[in-house]
């Protein structure tokens, strides 16, 4: 299903030869791998004779060596022994599971069509013939509480992921759970709330060495057209809101440990990368600190030796 709730058109051989050929035509980057992944919807579940059609199309670029492997994300109930067999002729490297939740009580309501044991036995039979798996959590589904969340990644965690997505819910035009936001039965996260809750998960997923590949809803022309979100924690710059919270929080804790002077200068080093992250969205974590610590100024120096999570106090 798209973001809209409908159901996607599979594209041609024509169609799906030209989106590939034009990716090809603009990557100019040849020191990473390339995929041709199909998102979006459910793969296992087409028809057998779709699965096979796409899945053919596409090999012909990884025998011509212009694509490494394919990927898709399917629903956690549609991975099977026999559709397993099916793929296993074909050059699929990564299959995401859209896992959602590990509480039966919130699938039920959602209406997700598996359960969280459908999940396990998925991860199961895919770490058996060594495919790498993800999984796509979504937070804030009817029913979802925080502690729920919380235990949901810990179930996921538990699974061993080779990467994890962690999505928002929000309310769309048109959707059931628009009709239930209307009529009160459902309450979005507030955007603060669901920025913290994925923060903990993030957090949760890093110590177990679990890599988070996305927070956040993907920016597309879909979501930025104002009348299709109604309400909920949608943001295109979600996940940067997530990582300078963790740099607010890990920069709040050192200068607790080493207070700085009253009016004094603050300066700290981060990796180039995470310089935007440290200073928060407009700067937001900077007047944070100063007003918190009473400093005059802070300085934010670039560090290439520094980890990607990393902040050194030079001085204060």
């Amino acid at each position: 299903m798209s973001i809209t709730g409908e159901k996607p058109r599979l594209p041609s051989a024509g169609e799906l030869e030209k989106q590939i050929e034009t990716f090809l035509g603009y990557r100019k980057d040849h020191r990473t791998g390339v995929q041709v992944a199909f998102y979006g919807g459910n793969f296992l579940g087409l028809k057998y004779e779709s699965i096979l059609r796409l899945l053919a199309e596409t090999t012909r670029f990884v025998k011509d060596g212009r694509v490494d492997s394919i990927r898709f994300s399917t629903r956690p109930d549609t991975v099977d022994t026999a559709r397993l067999d099916m793929v296993s002729d074909f050059p699929v490297k990564t299959i995401e599971l859209g896992v959602q939740s590990m509480d039966d009580r919130v699938l039920a309501l959602a209406e997700r069509g598996h359960t969280a044991k459908d999940t396990c036995d998925a991860f199961a039979l895919l770490h058996e013939r060594n495919y790498e798996t993800g999984a796509q959590m979504m937070v804030g589904l009817p029913g979802d509480t925080h502690c729920r969340a919380i235990d949901t990644g810990r179930r996921i965690a538990a699974l061993k992921p080779a990467f994890v997505r962690i999505y928002p819910t929000v309310v769309l035009a048109g959707s059931r759970l628009a009709r239930w936001y209307e009529t009160g039965e459902y309450e979005p996260l507030a955007l603060d709330d669901c920025v913290t809750l994925v923060k903990e998960l993030y957090l949760a997923f890093s110590r177990q060495n679990i890599p988070v590949v996305r927070m956040g809803l993907q920016t597309s022309e879909e979501l930025d057209r104002d009348a299709t979100v109604l309400a909920g924690p949608y943001h295109p710059a979600f996940g940067h809101l997530v990582y300078s919270e963790i740099f607010l929080d890990r920069a709040s804790a050192l200068l607790e440990k080493s207070p700085p002077g009253c009016g004094s200068t603050v300066t700290m080093a981060v990796h180039p990368h995470s310089i935007s992250r440290m200073r928060g969205l407009k700067n937001r974590n900077i007047g944070i600190l100063k007003k918190k610590f009473a400093v005059a100024r802070i300085e934010i120096l670039p560090d290439p030796a520094a980890g990607n999570d990393q902040i050194k106090i030079v001085r204060s």
